[in-house]
């Protein structure tokens, strides 16, 4: 009983730091799992706090159709705040999936990451959870498009500008024999 409110008063929030585990990439959120299932079962709770994939939200525009998806920020990496006290690191690379931690050497000692850049990631990844997500389209100016929604439904065009701040285009349509500038929306166009 002593020895365990000895361990629990050794690792305090002061000696958790965040390290940056290398993971297979593709595979983070399965590893994430693993990670956490293996802390549960050998009760080190109290040593590792937070197992992190920092993602975006992403919107795709496919046929016409918004298609939501999460993306994983630094592909192959898992952040994870955690006191690497006995073999808990150990513990760590032996998990399927782990390629190991990010250090100075290959296969040497884990490196905490520094504030700053923690406070960073953190920030940006609140920051995307907040936004609504980003369009992502790579309209080029001179591409042919097919206006899908509004007034101009059914409409070829040819973009003449585009304002990826503002999600929006400008296409230029053949109305009435006359090509008149038109500004819409990244979701009312589609490509030809």
């Amino acid at each position: 009983m002593v020895s365990e409110v000895k361990k629990k008063q050794e690792v305090s929030a002061a000696n958790k730091k965040w390290y940056v585990v290398r993971a297979i990439s593709g595979q983070e959120k399965k590893v994430k799992q693993y990670i956490e299932m293996e802390i549960n079962r050998l009760k080190l709770t109290d040593f590792v706090s937070q197992v992190l994939i920092p993602t975006e939200k992403i919107i795709q525009i496919r046929n016409g159709k918004k298609i939501a998806k999460e993306r994983s920020f630094y592909p192959g990496y898992i952040l994870m705040e955690a006191a690497l006290a006995g073999e808990i690191t150990h513990i760590i690379k032996n998990i399927t999936g782990v390629i190991g931690f990010l250090g100075e050497t290959k296969g040497g000692e884990p490196v905490p990451m520094r504030v700053a850049e923690v406070n960073r990631i953190l920030g940006k990844v609140d920051e995307l959870t907040e936004a609504e997500g980003t369009v992502t389209t790579n309209y080029v100016v001179g591409e042919s498009v097919k206006v899908i929604n509004g007034p101009f439904n059914g409409f070829n065009g040819i973009i003449e500008e585009v304002n990826e701040e503002k999600k929006k285009i400008k296409v230029t349509v053949k109305i009435f024999g006359r090509k008149t500038p038109v500004e819409l929306n990244y979701g009312e166009v589609e490509r030809e």
